[in-house]
């Protein structure tokens, strides 16, 4: 998609009440021919799983996950006031980002610049849910119900698979490979504009 595009609301839901959307890019792929293996491999990639249940090697490193589930449900309070909901926004994306081998922080800024954290988020182009997956991924990858792409581990995991194997293509030019994400490859606005929610992201530990 070029530019800034309005969302709309999918029965009426994801609005705070008495609050307006903030302004977001929302997500065009562009519907590309997939190899069979590349389609099979898509397909097993999305299909469906357990829950997300971290595991760690250690105990350090399962302090320093809750350190940044912490931190992280601070910062998004003001988009997601629900403790528990936020919660478990924040452990399936950390896990499904961890299981793509992308940057968690990476991936809520998407999410800011694609929906503004709206879970039932509909472009004008038809794109869906919380990284604003087209319909036709569903169909392609997926079993075809496109009304999964509104369930929250669905439509993360498809986020997170289609922008790792558009990282793939890309040979693991992260600027081109949002580009592509955005249906707007070449151009500098959509990838800038989700490199400056990274850093808003961002987790260093103290």
């Amino acid at each position: 998609m070029q530019g800034t595009r309005r969302l709309v609301l999918f029965a009426g839901l994801g609005l705070a009440a008495g609050l307006s959307p903030a302004p977001a890019r929302a997500g065009s792929q562009i519907e590309e021919p997939l190899a069979d293996a590349v389609r099979t491999a898509l397909s097993a990639a999305v299909s469906r799983g357990a829950p997300p249940r971290p595991s760690f090697a250690s105990t350090e490193e399962r302090l320093a996950y809750l350190r940044w589930l912490g931190a992280m449900s601070q910062r998004l309070q003001k988009r997601k006031a629900e403790h528990l909901t936020r919660v478990e926004f924040l452990e399936t994306l950390w896990y499904e980002s961890r299981r793509a081998g992308l940057d968690p922080g990476l991936v809520l800024g998407l999410v800011e610049v694609e929906s503004g954290f709206r879970k039932y988020a509909v472009s004008v182009a038809g794109a869906r849910g919380y990284m604003q997956v087209m319909p036709f991924w569903m169909r392609t990858i997926g079993d075809g119900d496109v009304g999964r792409l509104f369930h929250l581990q669905t439509n993360l995991r498809f986020g997170c698979v289609i922008l790792r194997h558009y990282l793939d293509r890309e040979r693991g030019d992260l600027y081109l490979a949002l580009g592509r994400y955005n249906g707007s490859r070449g151009r500098p606005e959509y990838p800038n504009a989700v490199f400056a929610a990274r850093k808003r992201w961002e987790y260093k530990p103290g």
